[in-house]
């Protein structure tokens, strides 16, 4: 019995010796291994997510954090919570453009630190009007749905309102060309609600996207004021520019562009770089490759021109 469980422990330690050494081969982790550059580590991706809740605290108070706030301690409560995550973004963002750092010899991480403290300067000017448009998306979703009783439910319980937070904050860290982070915050909505939108996706006030679960919205897509979707709605590209090798061509213009006053239905597909023109309806399940002038009406196996 004693010599069975020494040939068992003797294939155990020998089989898991083997898997080390084939795993610590250069040629089967090289693909994916990342080193960190300037001994920063990576960015955090449960630090990040706390950065997120401290600034929906921070642009929606009373709903998220200390329910106790009143007017006449807010400004307690946020300038203590400004103070928190702006260091914590910080050191983020920081972290960010050494990940994403390419040149480990020639570079000054002073100068990355200053632009780092630049930056978060410039997105924490910018959460007034976060908080504006955040405040009309919860709006339009007590608009646009007949059973949200309060503009509150919207903010505390939907899942847009949640994805869109995570969003303008993260497109707002996009605009300023801040590496990686913004995909991770968005990545964040996207695993909590089924909605993924990419941060360099450009929307404006009073989006609502009921339901959500399913919902695509593609890196270059941009969307105009009022407009209404629903779940399943996908607003992807419909193929690739290549360059000479064969790859895709980054930062090209490949997403539909959508107009005010606009409503999709669930489950239509929109594909590539065209235009639904403002006061349409794009019906649900419709598959759309060709743009629609305005006032239009798109169901399956017909168009309605002019219904308005």
């Amino acid at each position: 019995m004693k010599m069975k469980k020494l040939e068992v422990d003797t294939r155990i330690h020998d089989t898991l010796k083997n898997v080390v050494n084939n795993l610590c081969e250069e040629e089967s982790y090289k693909k994916v291994y990342h080193r960190a550059n300037h001994e920063t580590p990576m960015p955090s991706i449960d630090k990040l997510g706390d950065i997120v809740e401290r600034l929906r605290m921070i642009l929606l108070p009373g709903y998220f954090g200390h329910s106790e706030i009143t007017p006449d301690n807010i400004k307690f409560y946020t300038g203590a919570a400004i103070d928190r995550v702006f260091k914590l973004l910080l050191e983020q963002i920081n972290r960010g453009f050494c990940f994403a750092c390419i040149d480990e010899t020639n570079i000054d991480c002073y100068d990355c630190e200053v632009m780092a403290k630049n930056i978060a300067v410039k997105f924490f000017d910018r959460l007034p009007e976060i908080r504006r448009m955040l405040a009309l998306d919860a709006l339009a979703a007590y608009e646009g749905d007949p059973a949200a009783l309060s503009i509150g439910e919207t903010i505390f319980c939907y899942p847009s309102v949640k994805a869109l937070t995570n969003h303008r904050i993260a497109h707002e860290l996009y605009k300023m060309n801040v590496p990686l982070i913004p995909r991770i915050i968005s990545e964040l909505a996207h695993s909590e609600t089924g909605i993924d939108i990419h941060p360099g996706a450009k929307i404006n006030e009073k989006f609502f996207i009921d339901h959500g679960s399913g919902t695509v919205i593609g890196e270059t897509c941009v969307i105009g004021k009022n407009v209404r979707i629903y779940q399943g709605v996908t607003l992807g590209a419909k193929s690739f520019p290549c360059d000479e090798n064969g790859t895709p061509i980054k930062g090209v213009a490949r997403h539909p562009i959508v107009e005010d006053h606009v409503i999709v239905y669930s489950g239509a597909t929109i594909l590539g770089r065209i235009t639904i023109g403002k006061n349409s309806e794009v019906g649900g399940n419709v598959w759309l490759t060709k743009s629609i002038e305005p006032n239009t009406k798109v169901m399956q196996g017909k168009v309605e021109l002019n219904y308005i």
